[in-house]
């Protein structure tokens, strides 16, 4: 075959079959959009922390019943909790 027909063959494929890749304006969503104000500690079952360069700080709590929220992260006893973590670790590094 001749290059040229080859070259418009490759040029042609990539044009017609879209990437599958997500677009730009996807990946850089936050995952947690609104978040829940009051949340008493005994309904949660675990909590993740999320921290990505184009979003704030998230906190994700899975409740007891599976489902996940957001957590706003200025809530008095999630501040508390984070602190007592850090002091925690902290603690730990200086053990060690």
């Amino acid at each position: 075959m001749d290059v040229k027909l080859l070259t418009a063959l490759a040029v042609l494929t990539v044009v017609i079959y879209p990437s599958h890749a997500k677009p730009l304006s996807l990946v850089e969503r936050c995952y947690c959009r609104s978040t829940v104000n009051h949340l008493p500690k005994g309904y949660i079952r675990e909590l993740k922390f999320i921290h990505t360069p184009n979003c704030p700080f998230q906190v994700i709590a899975k409740l007891k019943t599976n489902k996940e929220v957001c957590v706003n992260p200025e809530i008095r006893w999630l501040q508390q909790y984070l602190k007592n973590a850090v002091n925690k670790m902290k603690k730990n590094k200086k053990i060690k």
